[in-house]
């Protein structure tokens, strides 16, 4: 019998489960890949893209499956959570790219002897689902997509380089405070101050980084989401990471993914996205589900961008269970 959602006595979330297996994925060029398997080892396999990049896993993501029907499959990405090495200052990140972690998707389904599984993405986890789907659409049975993100130069440009500040603009001048007295693009500017050695000028500018996105992406405020995104820890290994993707524009062409969703043709699919979501605005969803006619697409209306808030969250419980077999 498939556990009921409605037991968890916490919310609409199935209820709290331990993994049965985890390990590390040697990448073979110094990278250590955290991963672990919770649900039934016999159920339909889904992998779970974490968002940032360089946000990691939490043990709410493993709720989101019937542990019953789904074989649950959660890896934190190069650099962050779990993974080693941890990216700090002196971390490396030029073996960290889009094209890297598709790769590491591909070794860690042949190492757990998967032949083709649910990929399951939110924010820049659409972003990763997108890529490797186009990439390896045959190993892909179905897409759940929230928030959805293509590193397109409009998106950036909304998020990174004034369009959010008519929205928020006491928010806005708190992340500009580190760059406030220099010239130049943001983006650029908070890569020179989070590649500096000195903690005086990276540790500010991870946490001015990091606390405008946890700050922005839920429709009503959540102070406590703030401060688990300004934890310097955590907030310099998902700053210095999701920089180093932007600068680089995800090492993808541009409008690329959106291209290329015509090799989705034979990949069923949800996109869920709030109506009002400032950090990946709806305009993308709707490009994306107009060039993947098979996709079905949930606009929220009451809901921002956060994986949790009440409607995205409803919406993405529907559409794992609507595709577990």
């Amino acid at each position: 019998m498939r556990i009921n959602r409605r037991m968890a006595d916490d919310g609409p979330m199935y209820p709290e489960i331990e993994p049965r297996t985890s390990g590390h994925l040697d990448t073979g060029d110094g990278n250590l890949v955290y991963w672990e398997e919770c649900g039934n080892p016999a159920g339909k396999p889904v992998v779970f893209l974490h968002g940032g990049p360089g946000g990691g896993c939490s043990p709410a993501h493993r709720r989101l499956f019937d542990p019953d029907a789904y074989r649950i499959i959660l890896f934190d990405q190069r650099g962050c959570g779990r993974s080693l090495p941890h990216a700090s200052t002196t971390t490396d990140l030029s073996l960290n790219t889009t094209w890297h972690l598709v790769a590491d998707m591909e070794r860690l389904r042949e190492a757990l002897d998967v032949e083709r599984w649910q990929v399951f993405g939110g924010s820049w986890g659409s972003t990763l689902a997108l890529a490797y789907a186009e990439t390896h659409p045959d190993r892909v049975t179905e897409l759940v997509l929230r928030g959805i993100f293509t590193l397109r130069a409009s998106e950036l440009d909304w998020y990174y380089r004034g369009g959010a500040a008519n929205v928020f603009p006491d928010l806005w001048e708190k992340f500009q405070r580190p760059i406030e007295n220099l010239d130049g693009d943001p983006v650029e500017l908070f890569a020179r101050l989070l590649a500096d050695p000195d903690p005086d000028v990276h540790g500010p500018a991870a946490v001015a980084w990091s606390t405008w996105e946890g700050a922005t992406v839920t429709l009503h405020p959540r102070p406590e989401l703030v401060a688990e995104f300004a934890v310097p820890e955590y907030a310099l290994a998902f700053a210095r990471i999701e920089n180093h993707y932007f600068v680089n524009k995800g090492w993808l062409d541009e409008g690329q993914l959106i291209r290329d969703a015509t090799r989705l043709a034979d990949i069923p699919g949800v996109i869920v996205q709030g109506r009002y979501d400032m950090a990946t605005p709806a305009v993308t969803a709707w490009d994306l589900h107009r060039a993947w006619p098979g996709s079905d697409l949930v606009l929220v209306p009451d809901a921002g961008h956060a994986y949790d808030e009440p409607g995205i969250l409803a919406a993405l419980l529907e559409a794992t269970d609507r595709f577990r077999g």
